[in-house]
């Protein structure tokens, strides 16, 4: 995929003090990691599960502590954001069951299927719509039959009488935890789509029964599936 290359973005510095810059967000990931326990659960205790983006490891930990017998594959772009997510992983005690990818997913070499992944905050950035559906595609792609994928982004109706509304509180939120915050790029550097556009464009990769299962105000948090 022809992304910008994240380290522009996420250099070492800007990595290592993420965690703290949005920890005003923290009950929003504890919601957030709280319902995707709940969603992935079925898999039942021995699952293989694909972390696409995977950041500083913030769902990575989650899911880990969550279910021991689990392993993981992360693919993250940013070396200062692996950086972060294996000293993460080091310190919990679970790299033995991690494998770690620094690169795009595309660059992954193909292996068993996955049972599930996850795409936390990741796929708005690709605001050219071939280039996301690709992106899913090659997630659906490493799944098994019946594997599930969890993806999180920024999402809204633009054309809708509440998003202006929806964009003041995203605001406010920033504002009231501490962080200056844009809008400017929303819809221009950002992806918004609308939950029947989300949905499509889900089925359109190649995954069935897409559903919103968690939303707070822009971030919202969809399931799908590879057909059985």
């Amino acid at each position: 995929m022809n992304q910008q290359d994240p380290s522009k973005f996420f250099d070492q510095e800007k990595a290592a003090g993420y965690d703290q810059r949005w920890a005003g967000m923290a009950p929003i990931n504890d919601a957030q990691h709280l319902l995707l326990k709940a969603v992935l659960s079925p898999l039942g205790p021995i699952a293989r599960v694909l972390c696409v983006g995977a950041g500083t490891g913030a769902e990575l930990l989650a899911l880990a502590a969550a279910f021991p017998e689990w392993t993981f594959t992360v693919v993250e772009p940013a070396p200062g954001m692996m950086a972060v997510c294996r000293q993460r992983a080091e310190a919990a005690g679970i790299t033995s069951r991690c494998t770690f990818h620094e690169g795009y997913l595309d660059s992954l070499q193909p292996s068993q299927p996955f049972d599930a992944a996850t795409s936390i905050l990741v796929s708005h950035f690709l605001v050219d719509r071939e280039k996301r559906k690709r992106y899913f595609a090659e997630i659906a792609q490493r799944l098994r039959p019946g594997g599930l994928l969890v993806n999180a982004d920024l999402a809204a109706n633009m054309q809708s009488p509440e998003y202006e509304r929806l964009v003041q509180h995203w605001v406010s939120l920033h504002s009231l935890v501490g962080l200056e915050t844009k809008t400017d790029h929303l819809g221009r550097e950002v992806a918004l789509l609308s939950n029947k556009e989300m949905q499509q464009l889900l089925i359109d990769s190649g995954l069935t029964r897409p559903t919103l299962y968690f939303q707070t105000l822009l971030i919202r948090t969809w399931v799908s599936e590879v057909a059985a």
